[in-house]
């Protein structure tokens, strides 16, 4: 009996220690003998009593990382802070078991590295106006570092680019500045297709006295439309007005 009650525990004991699960997301690393076996799971798995050792359970879940960089100087030496968020998922598990200690944390710092290697590569004026450019150059020097250890980036997007609270007043002049330049330019433009135009109205009256004096004939009405009457003085106006109306009721 007391054998039936050792043979039991003994299975027991092996099944504890050969029986494993993994979820749908996780990868097991076995080693064999301290060598590398093989990649299990999801799912119910097995390995050998005292000879199979799961190095690392993987997880294969897209994940994230937040970088920054605080007084990073720029190609044209402004300092500025950057924050960011690295999207990145394991994709050869036993890489990222084997090659290196801890995939997590190195990821981190080669994604700060790289970080502050773009912000001096690049001037101010690109990080702010071309933020998917410099989102894709960081993903590609991320990406050349970390694919030897199975992992792979599948995006960066930065967040914020902070700077000095001095160069954003001058900054904001310089647009203020722009928008006035702009402005007034648009009204130059415009002044001077109205002076076109008048030069050749006054071109067109000039060569047609009657015309001339239809449009004068035209702005006394507009002005009296809603005014009652207008009483003119002797002027030339007038004696053209009267010698037009003389020649209409002839």
């Amino acid at each position: 009996m007391i054998v039936l009650y050792v043979i039991i525990a003994i299975i027991v004991l092996l099944l504890y220690l050969s029986v494993r699960i993994a979820s749908e997301w996780q990868r097991a690393v076995i080693l064999r003998l301290g060598r590398l076996h093989k990649v299990k799971g999801p799912g119910l798995y097995f390995l050998l009593p005292f000879l199979d050792r799961p190095a690392q359970v993987i997880d294969l879940r897209i994940q994230t990382s937040t970088i920054s960089a605080e007084q990073a100087l720029t190609r044209d030496t402004i300092a500025v802070g950057v924050d960011a968020i690295v999207f990145w998922q394991v994709a050869d598990a036993a890489a990222a078991a084997v090659n290196i200690v801890n995939y997590r944390e190195a990821i981190e710092r080669v994604a700060q590295t790289s970080l502050r290697e773009m912000i001096g590569a690049s001037d101010l004026a690109r990080l702010l106006s071309d933020r998917r450019a410099a989102d894709e150059q960081l993903r590609v020097a991320i990406a050349e570092k970390t694919t030897d250890w199975g992992v792979k980036v599948i995006s960066v997007e930065i967040r914020d680019v902070a700077i000095p609270r001095d160069l954003q007043d001058a900054m904001s002049r310089q647009a203020q500045a722009e928008r006035e330049k702009a402005a007034r330019v648009t009204l130059a433009s415009a002044e001077r297709a109205i002076a076109e135009q008048v030069l050749e109205a006054a071109k067109l009256y000039g060569s047609d006295p009657i015309a001339l004096q239809l449009r004068q004939m035209n702005l006394l009405y507009e002005m009296n439309k809603d005014r009652g009457a207008t009483i003119l003085v002797p002027t030339e106006m007038a004696s053209s007005l009267g010698t037009l109306l003389g020649k209409r009721t002839e």
